[in-house]
């Protein structure tokens, strides 16, 4: 039975095709509460594989992980202006504790910069306590009206990263190192080409000097951004009160950043990769990368083919290998399961290939099926999940070259979107004018990218001067 029997095909429904994937490959149940996911071991174990990664990453940077608390006073969140405006309508407030109405209301962290920052005042006093690189893992809460599992839930799981620096260029340079480190862990861990550029003053995080973003291009041609990070500029230290004696004598007030992921990364993999048959998972973030499945007639042939199959696993204990020796389902169950899953690579072997010591494989992101030597598996296979890995992401290369379209006017704009991906515009950067767009077509800016350079030019909706060119598509 194929997969196509119980899963709505994408050119039918994307958003149903979506929810089916959720459901049917194991990733995420709903819970009681409204709005919160329950992430089945499936699909902890692809956020382990990213957090594990991207861990290494943020360490080799320099930059220590801690934990802060999931309550902040509410005075907390009030200290900076825009901050407080951004998350007002997202936040959870605890009003009542132990029985009694608490003196003052708790918020449920919806990001954790006000209550970190607190305690920075405390942490830095001197320049040599300068550059202040904090990370936290840790879960967020913000009441959304209309969630999806892993794109836009109640409660999600993230990082954040936290620095103090000396200066705006070190913040500067920390907020791109950040980003940069984003684009290479998409690229490395979730094959995944990405934009990387300023967000408009408009979609910024609030509260920040300027924010960066990386954007990936799903398969319906929506954008998905799934990674920022921001140069808060003195935002926060001014109000927080963190200051530092610097080596001149002076009290200054530093620079800051903050940056994070969280398991949105999970719905990008699903939207950007799968296909009507299921998911389709780089090799670096499959909680399985090869599956066995051996073909027997009964217990004692099929005893004889796992020894095989244990034997050959043993060859390669880097690779996570699954041996499915179930006998009560068929081989066409097995093989839609796994391709339900999106296991880069699966292994058949029966009584024939053993008599011709080979294997039966079958690549998961292009269906090609081969037969190789069982005296070559362990090169091979290693080979091929490389290959693999570098495959998907080409192809999502060439699929988001090829989806960003020119406008100079609304007319080629619109039509230009119903082809879907990104367009690519001379754009005013007013934000009533951005409310204008957004309204008429429901496209929003995406990002200006880094190396845009500033030319004379013409907003292709308000006709006023413009000098860069912006992305704009519909997006989750």
């Amino acid at each position: 039975m194929s997969n196509k029997k119980f899963l709505t095909p994408q050119s039918e429904d994307f958003s149903q095709w979506y929810l089916d994937i959720v459901d049917k490959a194991e990733l995420a149940d709903y819970s009681a509460v409204k709005g919160c996911m329950i992430i089945r071991p499936y699909g902890y174990r692809i956020w382990e594989l990213m957090q594990q990664d991207l861990d290494h990453r943020i360490k080799e940077a320099g930059v220590q992980n801690a934990y802060f608390p999931l309550f902040i006073p509410e005075s907390f969140l009030t200290k900076e202006k825009d901050h407080v405006e951004g998350f007002a309508p997202e936040v959870a407030v605890v009003t009542h504790a132990g029985g009694k109405k608490l003196e003052e209301a708790l918020i449920v962290r919806p990001t954790s910069e006000t209550i970190m920052y607190d305690t920075y005042s405390k942490w830095i006093e001197s320049y040599r306590d300068l550059p202040l690189l904090i990370n936290q893992w840790a879960n967020v809460v913000r009441w959304e009206m209309r969630t999806r599992p892993f794109l836009r839930t109640t409660e999600f799981l993230w990082q954040e990263g936290h620095t103090v620096h000396a200066t705006k260029e070190e913040a500067d340079v920390e907020t791109l190192r950040a980003l940069t480190m984003y684009a290479d862990f998409a690229r490395d861990m979730l094959a995944l080409p990405v934009l990387k550029g300023y967000k408009s003053e408009k979609e910024k995080f609030r509260g920040a000097l300027y924010t960066t973003c990386i954007e990936a291009l799903a398969k319906d041609g929506k954008s998905i951004q799934f990674g920022t990070s921001h140069n808060l500029g003195q935002n926060f230290a001014k109000p927080f009160n963190i200051s530092f004696l610097d080596k001149d004598g002076e009290r200054k007030i530093p620079w800051q950043t903050s940056w994070g992921v969280s398991t949105r990364m999970i719905g990008a993999l699903i939207v950007c990769h799968g296909d009507d048959d299921g998911l389709v998972l780089p090799p670096p973030v499959a909680p399985i990368q090869v599956v066995m499945v051996p073909i027997a007639k009964d217990e004692k042939e099929l005893g004889h083919l796992i020894q095989v199959c244990h034997d050959l696993k043993q060859q390669v204990p880097s690779i996570r290998i699954h041996i499915d020796n179930r006998l009560e389902v068929s081989l066409g169950f097995k093989r839609n399961e796994w391709e339900l899953k999106g296991v880069p690579l699966r292994i058949e072997l029966g009584k024939q290939e053993i008599e011709k010591n080979s294997l039966s494989i079958a690549r998961r992101d292009n269906k090609e099926k081969a037969t190789i030597s069982i005296n070559d598996w362990s090169d091979t296979v290693t080979t091929l999940l490389k290959q693999m890995t570098a495959d998907i992401y080409q192809n999502m290369e060439k699929r988001l070259e090829g989806s960003v379209h020119e406008a100079s006017n609304l007319q080629e704009f619109e039509a230009a979107l119903e082809r879907g991906g990104y367009v690519k515009a001379y754009f005013c950067e007013d934000g009533e004018m951005e409310q204008k767009i957004q309204e008429k077509t429901k496209a929003t800016t995406r990002l200006v990218a880094l190396d845009e350079p500033e030319k004379k030019g013409v907003c292709f909706y308000s006709g006023k001067p413009a000098k860069r060119r912006w992305y704009f598509a519909k997006a989750y």
